[in-house]
C-alpha cells in the first residue's frame, strides 16, 4: 500500500492534522489570489503589491520570536486552535475591502492575518515528531510538504478562476470558513501523558516576566549546532531573491503577460505543481541519501532553482514561462523536504517552537527587504530584469552551503528530534 495512504489510515492524530491543513491552505491561496488580483487590477502598481507583501512580512518578523516562546511554554494544541479562530475572524473582514478606494484596510488585515500565523505554522512543525513515530516521521514530513504544495497548486488555480467568475467575496469567505474547519480538526488531536505541552524545566521569575531570556536560549541552542544554523542560513539566502519573486508572480501574471487573475493563478499553480513533483523526488531521495549526499543535493537544488527562475523571467511565451517556473519550484521542493527532515530529526523537543519560528522570522525579514527593493524597482525597471537579479541572488545560497560542506563546517549532529518516550507514539488507533 502507498506509504502516504497507510499513514493517514493508521495514524488518527496525523489524519486530523492533515485534513485541517488541506482545507485551511486551500483557503489561504484563495485569499492570496483575491488580494493580489484586487490590488493589481485597481492600482496597476507593483509598489502597492510590494506594500501588501510588506504588511504581511513585518508582523511575521516581529511576532515570530514571541510565537516560538509561547509554543515552547504552553500547550501547542491550544495555541494552534486560538490562532485558527483569530484568523477566521480576520479573514472574514477582507470582504469590507472590496469596494473601498483606499488600500489601508488591505494592509491592516494582511498584517493581522500574518501576525497570527506563526503560532500555527511553527506549532504544526513542532508537534509533528509527537504525532508520528520515528518510522513514520520521514513519510509524515514528506506528506505534509507535498500537501502544502498541492494545496498551493489547487488553491491558486481554483482561486484565480473563482475570483474571475464569482468575484472576491466568495474567496474571502471560504478562507474564513477554512480556518474554522482547521480549528475543529486540531481540537480532535489527543496524546496521552503530557499531551502537547513541551518538555520544560520550571520557570524562574525572570523567565516568566522576561520571555526574551528564553528566546536567547533558543538562539544559543541554534548557534551551537552548525547544521541547524546552516539550514537557517540557506533559508535566508533563498529569501534574498525569494521576496522579489513573490511580488513578480502577480506582476508577471497581470501586467507582463496581461492575463488577469487567471494569469496570476496559473503562475502560482504551476509553481505548486513543481513543488509537488519536488516533494515526491525528495521522498525517494531521503530514503537513500547519505548525510554527505544530502548536503551535495542541496547545492544542486539551489543552482537549478535560481537558473530556472532567470529563464522564466525572460520567456516571451506564457506556456514556456510556466514550464520554467515549475522546474524552479521542483528544486525548491526537493531542498525544502530534505532540510525539514534534518530539522525534525535533530531539533530537541524543548526548542522546536523557537527554532522553527526563528528560521521563519529570519526568512521573512530578508524577504521583506527583497520585496521592498523589488516593489520600488518595479516603478522604473523592467520586471524581467528584476526577475533575473532575483534568480541570481537565490542561487548564491549554493556558494555558502557548498563552502561550509567542503570545509567541514557541517558535521552530522546526534539525533535529538525524537526523544525515546515519543518513539512509540502512533496516535490513537484508526476508527
Amino acid at each position: 500500500m502507498n506509504p502516504f495512504v497507510t499513514l493517514l489510515r493508521r495514524n488518527r492524530n496525523y489524519r486530523n492534522t492533515w485534513v485541517g491543513q488541506v482545507v485551511s491552505e486551500v483557503g489561504d491561496h484563495f485569499n492570496n489570489i483575491a488580494v493580489f488580483a484586487l490590488v493589481v487590477s485597481t492600482t496597476k502598481s507593483g509598489l502597492v503589491v510590494s506594500g501588501v507583501m510588506l504588511a504581511r512580512a513585518v508582523p511575521a518578523v516581529l511576532i515570530g520570536p514571541l510565537a516560538g516562546v509561547v509554543l515552547d511554554r504552553f500547550d501547542r494544541k491550544r495555541v494552534m486552535i486560538a490562532s485558527d479562530l483569530i484568523r477566521a475572524v480576520i479573514a472574514a473582514c477582507f470582504v469590507f475591502t472590496i469596494h473601498r478606494h483606499g488600500t489601508w484596510l488591505l494592509y491592516l488585515l494582511s498584517g493581522l492575518l500574518m501576525g497570527a500565523s506563526p503560532f500555527f505554522s511553527a506549532g504544526r512543525a513542532s508537534i509533528l515528531p509527537a504525532i508520528a513515530n520515528k518510522d513514520e516521521l520521514h513519510t509524515a514530513n514528506s506528506l505534509t510538504q507535498t500537501t502544502q504544495w498541492t494545496t498551493l497548486a489547487v488553491g491558486a488555480f481554483l482561486g484565480g478562476s473563482s475570483v474571475a467568475q464569482f468575484g472576491f467575496e466568495l474567496a474571502f469567505l471560504f478562507n474564513a470558513a477554512s480556518f474554522l474547519i482547521s480549528a475543529l480538526c486540531i481540537s480532535r488531536l489527543h496524546l496521552p501523558g503530557r499531551g502537547f505541552r513541551p518538555l520544560r524545566t520550571s520557570h524562574t521569575e525572570a523567565e516568566v516576566v522576561r520571555p526574551w531570556h528564553e528566546y536567547r536560549e533558543g538562539l544559543r541552542y541554534m548557534r551551537a549546532r552548525p547544521l541547524i544554523l546552516g539550514i537557517g542560513g540557506i533559508s535566508i539566502g533563498w529569501a534574498t531573491g525569494g521576496g522579489a519573486a513573490q511580488i513578480l508572480f502577480s506582476i508577471f501574471g497581470e501586467l507582463v503577460f496581461d492575463r488577469g487573475p487567471n494569469g496570476i493563478g496559473a503562475i502560482w499553480g504551476c509553481a505548486g505543481i513543481g513543488l509537488i513533483a519536488g516533494s515526491f523526488i525528495a521522498y525517494r531521495l531521503g530514503q537513500r541519501l547519505s548525510f554527505d549526499g544530502y548536503k551535495r543535493t542541496i547545492v544542486v537544488c539551489y543552482v537549478l532553482h535560481g537558473g530556472s527562475y532567470i529563464v522564466f523571467s525572460q520567456m516571451r511565451s506564457f506556456p514556456l514561462a510556466l514550464l520554467f517556473i515549475a522546474l524552479s519550484r521542483v528544486a525548491v521542493g526537493v531542498s525544502s523536504v530534505l532540510n525539514m527532515a534534518q530539522l525534525l530529526r535533530h531539533v530537541d523537543d524543548r526548542y522546536r517552537g523557537r527554532v522553527f519560528s526563528t528560521i521563519e522570522s529570519a526568512q521573512w525579514s530578508v524577504m521583506m527587504l527583497s520585496m521592498a527593493a523589488a516593489g520600488i524597482a518595479s516603478q522604473s525597471v523592467d520586471p524581467r530584469l528584476i526577475g533575473s537579479i532575483a534568480g541570481a541572488l537565490s542561487s548564491t545560497t549554493a556558494i555558502f552551503w557548498g563552502w561550509a560542506h567542503l570545509t567541514g563546517r557541517l558535521p552530522e549532529p546526534t539525533p535529538e528530534g525524537v526523544p525515546p518516550e515519543e518513539v512509540e507514539i502512533h496516535g490513537e488507533p484508526a476508527a
